[in-house]
């Protein structure tokens, strides 16, 4: 990965934007023998949704870069870092973030912060930590995926937003799926940090209004012996890819897998067999939103400027240092086949938005005109900035924060199918809409969904929740 000090991927600009996304999911530390200096650490593995969030933030500010009318005259910088999956990584990233390159602490004494603000991080405990250490500074921090309800305490996390629903909702929708087809004895297990603890608070208490009662067990051996067909699994993509080896390896099928965001719409699960423990699973994704022009961006723009390593540029040390380093990410240079699910892809473009709608407030931007960009910019203007934001972005959403931070919880409930030629696909068969009545909120096409083991009709009256710490 290179020096932590240093960013992944960077641009110059009036105006920056820091971010942390988990580009690569494997971490090698150093040795701490102490017979020589310590070495840097380094990260493998690429994590293909990480980096499609930078690419998609990184197409946003080049929008915006090219627009008249948002921010005109004003280039956005970037500088993004690879959080690696990685506490220790996030940590020395979120550092480096807030103190800016180290050749120009001694130019930096005019009291202006060296970013605007902070998109990430992905995992609600990482974003927990990078919020708490930001908080101090008043950096707003927007994140695009951490859904932890935790997170909407303003007086712990003043500066923080996020253009992802709170688990609240999705939490108490579960309840209403267990409801729904008369399941009314359940069992629950939860991960033991901040996300799987206050989605499984929420659960519980939303199941006793519904007259669910709730029975704690163990998972694998007891989804074993249990009569229970019917299994809701409130778990990360790497926690649901380890209950799908070890339910493969056991030979346990004919389950019916009741999933959440994290999880329902990853490829990543699509190995091997899955579909004969997976087939039929529903669940809660987050809207599906196309962005024009991305998937041609992603093959031919972004590489040109991020990674220029074409023959041409070769005899330049800085480029090919780079594309050295990035050999793994460079694999991907044509591959685009994962884009029409990226559906986290929106919630960083309208987050990038979100922060270019602030500056454009503060620097008195004129339409077509000019702004004031040798302004000097504080954080903590950028937050309250953003407590105002309101506008449309070119994929129709709507974008706003209420006072928790939060935006209004919209998701999609898709349905493991599988079509003729074989492939798998994530058909929608309802949604859940919190800005709608209470009677209207939640909508499910009974008759589209595909069971487990192929079946019209969902059988059995137990089930299994399944709450954990949220990743993608």
């Amino acid at each position: 990965m290179g020096d932590l000090k240093y960013p992944l991927l960077s641009k110059n600009g009036d105006v920056t934007i820091g971010a942390l996304f988990p580009i690569r999911s494997i971490e090698k530390l150093p040795s701490f023998e102490f017979t020589q200096k310590p070495q840097l650490l380094s990260c493998s593995s690429v994590n293909l949704r990480g980096f499609r969030m930078a690419q998609t933030m990184i197409f946003a500010i080049e929008e915006i870069n090219q627009s008249e009318s948002l921010l005109p005259n004003v280039s956005i910088g970037y500088r993004i870092y690879d959080s690696c999956g990685s506490r220790l990584s996030s940590m020395s990233a979120t550092m480096a973030l807030m103190n800016g390159p180290e050749s120009s602490v001694g130019d930096r004494c005019n009291g202006q912060s060296p970013i605007h603000a902070i998109i990430g991080e992905t995992e609600s405990s990482a974003t927990v930590i990078l919020s708490r250490t930001t908080g101090t500074f008043k950096i707003p921090v927007i994140s695009h995926a951490a859904s932890c309800e935790c997170l909407s305490n303003r007086k712990d996390y003043p500066s923080f937003f996020r253009t992802i629903a709170s688990d609240y909702h999705q939490s108490r929708a579960l309840a209403y799926i267990v409801k729904h087809f008369g399941w009314s004895w359940v069992g629950a297990v939860n991960s033991d940090n901040d996300y799987g603890n206050n989605g499984m608070a929420i659960f519980l208490n939303t199941a006793q209004e519904e007259g669910i009662c709730v029975e704690y067990s163990k998972v694998v051996e007891t989804i074993k012996k249990s009569t229970a067909k019917v299994i809701v699994a409130f778990l990360t993509t790497s926690e649901m890819y380890m209950l799908l080896k070890q339910l493969s390896i056991q030979n346990i099928t004919g389950l019916q897998m009741i999933g959440v965001e994290s999880w329902i719409t990853a490829k990543y699960l699509l190995i091997p067999n899955s579909f004969h423990v997976l087939g039929g699973s529903l669940g809660f994704a987050v809207r599906k939103n196309d962005i024009e022009g991305f998937s041609d961006y992603v093959i031919k723009s972004f590489w040109d400027t991020a990674f220029p390593c074409s023959q041409s540029e070769t005899n330049s040390s800085q480029y090919a240092s780079r594309c050295t380093v990035n050999q793994d990410l460079l694999v991907l240079r044509n591959y685009n086949e994962d884009i029409p699910e990226q559906r986290y892809a929106s919630n960083v473009y309208k987050a990038v938005y979100a922060v270019a709608h602030s500056l454009h407030k503060l620097l008195k931007c004129k339409e077509k005109e000019s702004c004031e960009k040798y302004l000097k910019i504080q954080p903590q203007q950028v937050v309250e900035a953003l407590k105002k934001v309101n506008f449309t972005v070119k994929i129709e959403d709507h974008v706003w924060f209420d006072s928790t931070g939060g935006v209004v919880a919209r998701y999609e409930v898709v349905n493991w199918q599988q079509d003729s030629d074989g492939s798998i696909q994530f058909k929608p068969v309802g949604y859940y809409d919190a800005s709608l009545p209470p009677d209207q909120r939640f909508v499910l096409n009974t008759e589209n969904i595909l069971w487990a083991g192929g079946q019209l009709e969902v059988n059995g009256t137990n089930m299994f929740i399944l709450l954990g710490e949220q990743n993608v």
